[in-house]
């Protein structure tokens, strides 16, 4: 049984005393994520280890700027995404990657909405939880367009976890990844002028310039923007040094783990049978679209379901990589070409979907 006591004993620590404890069972977590393979590990652990000391009374709370820049942050992370190569391979086969990615979104869709008719939590927080990949971005603009961001970031690193482990379970039928590992993290890479400070401008100029503007999702939407516009005119190239997404990712972690209370946590674990049932459908629904694109369009079985995975980009890569077979540009183009649709279309669906669930 929990001590209701604790929460009033963590209260009584001091500001600095919260932020150490915080500091380093967040390390703690991360760590012992990266060490297990987890994907998003440096934005999961911040994340747990927020939820652990905030149903247990912490008031520390991430000052707004310091969110704001975080975003901005995550911002031009997807903007690196959006590279020439990207988009060529896009219009090569736009029709297959368009009927794909809307007909995966539209699913998405329709499943958080079935979360929300079951009861198990509101519509459009179910909604933006299922919404397929960039779990980060989607966690960020949900919280901005009004959804709870602690159930919404629930929802997508669970479906983050599910999605990682049937992409490997489903690449070991056909090839050996054991011996396939993710390339050591360079954490103090040197600065490139003027790519970095350029970068750090981009980010902040967008996240304060898009918060001013009063838009929800701005402060993430307009960094995208400036930062696309920046790599695609050749002006420079994007450096995203990993001491600072670790930062960001760790800000955006606590600033949605701090929010969670005990009510919250219990809520989410009732909704735990839903929300996998929901995830296990997305995952299947994905997987059938793979049988389908398959022979159509002639790629193997492991190139379309990797293509069509919804969500872990990072583990698809890495296990992509892992076979000769597989066609790597088909299965990333796919993959980013959905994590821009999703950024885009995604806001307006989820308030579609959503009030019409209210109405």
């Amino acid at each position: 049984m929990s001590d209701p006591a604790m929460p009033a004993r963590f209260e009584k620590l001091s500001a600095p005393w919260q932020w150490c404890l915080l500091f380093v069972l967040s390390a703690l977590v991360a760590g012992g994520l990266e060490f297990l393979g987890m994907p998003a590990a440096l934005l999961i652990g911040p994340m747990v280890a927020a939820v652990v000391c905030g149903v247990n009374g912490a008031s520390a709370r991430v000052p707004e700027p310091a969110y704001l820049a975080a975003q901005g942050v995550i911002g031009c992370l997807v903007a690196m995404a959006i590279a020439p190569q990207v988009i060529a391979g896009f219009l090569e086969r736009w029709p297959l990657f368009l009927g794909v990615v809307l007909a995966t979104l539209i699913a998405s869709g329709l499943l958080g909405a079935m979360v929300g008719r079951w009861g198990a939590l509101p519509g459009t927080t179910a909604v933006w939880g299922s919404a397929p990949g960039a779990a980060s971005a989607m966690v960020v603009m949900a919280d901005a367009f009004g959804a709870d961001a602690r159930l919404v970031a629930f929802m997508q690193y669970l479906r983050v976890i599910f999605v990682s482990l049937s992409a490997a379970l489903f690449a070991r039928l056909f090839v050996d990844t054991s011996g396939v590992v993710a390339p050591p993290i360079d954490w103090f890479p040197t600065l490139r002028l003027p790519d970095f400070p350029a970068t750090v401008a981009i980010a902040l100029v967008g996240a304060f310039g898009g918060r001013v503007m009063r838009f929800p999702g701005a402060a993430l939407l307009m960094p995208i923007l400036l930062a696309a516009a920046y790599q695609l005119t050749g002006l420079g190239t994007l450096q995203l040094p990993e001491w600072l997404l670790a930062a960001s990712y760790a800000a955006i972690g606590w600033t949605i783990g701090l929010k969670f209370t005990r009510p919250i946590l219990a809520h989410a674990g009732r909704a735990l049978p839903h929300v996998v049932l929901a995830i296990l459908l997305l995952i299947g629904f994905c997987a059938g679209l793979g049988v389908i694109m398959a022979p159509v369009f002639g790629v193997d079985a492991l190139t379309a379901f990797l293509a069509t995975s919804p969500g872990g980009m990072d583990s698809v890569a890495i296990i992509a990589a892992a076979s000769r077979s597989v066609d790597l540009s088909f299965v990333m183009t796919l993959q980013m070409a959905r994590f821009v649709i999703v950024l885009v279309f995604g806001p307006p669906v989820a308030r579609l979907i959503a009030g019409r669930m209210k109405g």
